[in-house]
């Protein structure tokens, strides 16, 4: 086995929101490098917490909204363009309670609420096919319980 062959992956984990109301779904806009992306609200799993309290953490760190997860829509393995690995589980969650004086993360430019349709057209600004394959996923109705992921302590 050559060294290339023995080391281990480890890609970063992250968890992202599908949060809809009122056929609109609550994104962010994005500081990444000096260009504006779109995005779920999305982060990595802290040390210490399960994948669902990563979603709805980050979710209001990124959007000021507190939400409910409501459904388990997917994993999704993707390598960026820097070589960069990650595993992405994500989540749908409906929209409980906002609070605009809270500051967001660094980074973010605004949350703001786009239909799919407004999203599609709009390709170029997204983070990464993350995220439009999440959207399209959850257009689609996938969804699965959340009892599918167990946390072990």
């Amino acid at each position: 086995m050559n060294a290339l062959q023995s080391q281990r992956w480890a890609p970063h984990v992250t968890v992202a929101t599908v949060v809809s109301r009122a056929g609109q779904l609550l994104l962010v806009e994005e500081d990444k490098g000096g260009r504006r992306v779109l995005n779920q609200p999305a982060g990595h799993l802290d040390p210490g917490e399960t994948l669902l309290q990563a979603a709805v953490r980050e979710t209001r760190e990124e959007t000021g909204w507190d939400v409910r997860l409501t459904g388990f829509i997917g994993s999704y393995q993707w390598t960026a363009d820097d070589g960069t690995p990650f595993l992405r589980f994500a989540f749908e969650a409906e929209p409980l309670q906002h609070h605009p004086e809270q500051a967001l993360d660094v980074g973010i430019v605004q949350a703001l609420w786009l239909t799919p349709t407004t999203l599609q057209a709009d390709m170029a600004r997204l983070r990464s096919p993350l995220v439009w394959h999440t959207v399209s996923d959850w257009l689609a109705g996938q969804r699965f319980p959340l009892s599918m992921l167990r946390h072990i302590p």
